[in-house]
């Protein structure tokens, strides 16, 4: 089924997100530079405690029922088929999917009802790709299956995060060359996220993410025990709440029993990240992998030097002994000598941290990532498929 829209109207944009508070972090501001252009602006999401700052960003709203975790036949159809209907009722000119179940479900749907453009968002391979197992390794051959059929619109962009993400989908076939666009994250604020001089008083390490065990929180915590037992005298927070979503998720229990011996604390949420980079000395994210982590592009923008993981989405932000240190993923003994050599050294966090404010205004500016999303857009309604 095609359809043709009027002209005259303006274009509409369909975002589609299988959790608000992601959007609101991740997708807010390129939806308002969308507005702001002259689209007119809708977003799918399941309903929870944030989708009324959709709505009060001037957004119009469409609940669905999508669950982050879980395969339940009856709710995943449930969810293909509500797709389905707000497909057909809204008729959007271009639909942008993020995270995985979107990206799967609503590129399928729009294969079948073509709409005339189709974005796809992949913000790093997540769990089904990084997990190890029998069980993990039939999953990500379902997966790969799925995303063949669902990135086949006849004219769609998939855009990437990282170049390595990128290659793995031209290589494995999921995708054509020139589908692919590469653009460097969701963008930061340069004006919210700026330097500020560092706190008086022992260096304060932080790790900014969900409390997932593919973060590199065991790491983290094991390297802060390391240090501490080597008389280093530093703090280290946990900034961030479990995400029982996740099958990786770091039990609650697990994190009140690491902060009732002292090593770490532990913050939970934070909605002022501005202000706890502020606080921060050093900023740490010994992640396994990342589609490109949003929190270090911030923690660079505040001037903070960084130590994380040799891994993608990473070490796109991080330039070795440039703006921090890269350490191998999962090696708790290199984590602990990074972070030693960064609280040990005021002058080079000073130096480190300057170098990262540079990258951050010219890489990762959210005005810049919005423009290139922008131009993808115009690019596909140019050309819309018949």
């Amino acid at each position: 089924m095609v359809h043709v829209k009027q002209t005259t109207s303006p274009r509409r944009i369909l975002y589609v997100i299988n959790d608000a508070p992601f959007f609101l972090s991740h997708r807010l501001a390129l939806a308002k530079g969308a507005m702001a252009a002259g689209y007119e602006v809708h977003v799918a999401a399941p309903e929870n405690r944030s989708v009324s700052r959709i709505s009060e960003a001037g957004l119009r709203l469409h609940p669905i029922p999508i669950l982050r975790r879980g395969m339940n036949p009856v709710k995943e159809i449930g969810t293909f088929i509500a797709l389905l209907r707000l497909y057909r009722r809204l008729r959007p000119d271009l639909v942008h999917h993020a995270t995985i179940k979107p990206n799967l479900y609503g590129g399928i749907a729009a294969r079948l009802l073509k709409p005339p453009a189709a974005v796809t968002g992949v913000t790093g391979l997540g769990y089904v790709f990084m997990a190890k197992g029998w069980r993990a390794a039939l999953i990500r051959r379902v997966v790969k299956r799925l995303y063949s059929l669902a990135l086949k619109h006849s004219n769609s962009r998939v855009v990437f995060e990282n170049p390595d993400d990128q290659a793995l989908f031209i290589r494995t076939r999921i995708i054509l060359p020139e589908q692919a666009a590469l653009i460097k994250g969701s963008g930061v604020s340069m004006d919210e996220f700026c330097p500020r001089p560092e706190a008086s008083g022992p260096p304060l390490v932080v790790i900014p993410c969900r409390m997932l065990w593919d973060k590199g929180v065991g790491e983290f915590v094991a390297a802060a025990a390391t240090l501490r037992a080597a008389g280093i005298k530093a703090r280290f927070a946990l900034v961030g709440d479990s995400d029982p979503d996740n099958p990786a998720a770091i039990a609650v229990a697990q994190l009140q029993r690491w902060k009732e011996t002292g090593v770490v604390e532990w913050w939970g949420y934070r909605n002022d990240m501005a202000d706890v980079f502020a606080a921060s000395h050093i900023v740490c994210l010994p992640s396994y992998g990342e589609g490109l982590s949003k929190a270090l592009t911030e923690a660079a923008a505040c001037g903070r030097p960084i130590v994380t993981a040799d891994v993608p989405g990473c070490r796109e932000i991080v330039r070795h002994r440039e703006n921090g240190l890269l350490v191998p993923p999962r090696d708790a003994d290199a984590l602990a000598a990074a972070l030693r050599c960064l609280i040990e050294s005021p002058e080079l966090r000073r130096a480190m941290g300057q170098c990262g404010r540079a990258i951050a205004v010219r890489e990762f500016a959210v005005e810049r990532v919005i423009a290139e999303t922008l131009a993808i857009y115009r690019d596909l309604l140019a050309c819309p498929s018949i």
